[in-house]
């Protein structure tokens, strides 16, 4: 169980909430509006109405006792910066900050954030690789270049093992796992049999999937 400060309650910064605490974790909430306070009060564990750019309530909170500080501040990248700017000198551990348009990354990450987030263009990016073809059925972004592809199992390769469709000599991926009947299974070999309705779990780089799985 982690300790996370999350400042910022608008729509991205209370699902952010939600799901923290869906996962286990204590979240302090805070924002400026008492209305989302008071609406985030049954999702998080305790929750502040104040400033996040002033520097003595910042300090309030004892923010280098959080593993994790969340800055999702909504339509202010102004104070977004300076929350970020002020969390790092106040010794918080490890920020995370909210990216809202092009360029704002660079200037989080040169005040004191540890990473950035940029919900929009993360999701269009997924949602581009997602819906470009109908066997994809979702993946995860690991670099640049590589991801894991959950896709459909072709109906040419039913019947066949691991070993006969040869695609890591072919395109350069790896199957690393099978699902069948939502059951996943990481135990892959060679002489695994594919079956029909399963899905495969593929790590690779998206133009080999696309040679491979005529995409």
């Amino acid at each position: 169980m982690k300790s996370v400060l999350l400042i910022g309650l608008g729509r991205f910064g209370k699902n952010i909430a939600i799901q923290l605490s869906l996962l286990g974790h204590e979240v302090m909430g805070v924002d400026h509006n008492e209305d989302r306070v008071n609406e985030a009060m049954d999702i998080v564990t305790n929750a502040q109405i104040g400033d996040s750019t002033n520097e003595e309530f910042l300090r309030s909170l004892g923010v280098d006792n959080y593993d994790v500080c969340f800055v999702t501040i909504s339509n202010d990248f102004q104070s977004s910066l300076e929350t970020t700017c002020l969390l790092k000198e106040l010794g918080a551990s490890f920020v995370v900050s909210r990216a809202e348009r092009d360029g704002q990354e660079k200037f989080l990450l040169r005040n004191g954030a540890n990473q950035v987030i940029y919900p929009e263009k993360q999701v269009a990016k997924w949602a581009a690789v997602r819906y470009s073809s109908f066997n994809i059925l979702g993946y995860i972004e690991l670099d640049e270049k590589h991801s894991i592809y959950e896709l459909s199992v072709p109906e040419s390769w039913v019947g066949r093992s691991i070993v006969q469709i040869d695609v890591r000599r072919k395109y350069d991926l790896n199957i690393i796992a099978v699902k069948q009947n939502d059951n996943m299974s990481f135990s892959v070999t060679p002489d695994t049999v594919l079956k029909e309705g399963a899905t495969l779990m593929v790590l690779g780089k998206y133009k080999d999937i696309q040679k491979c799985f005529k995409i």
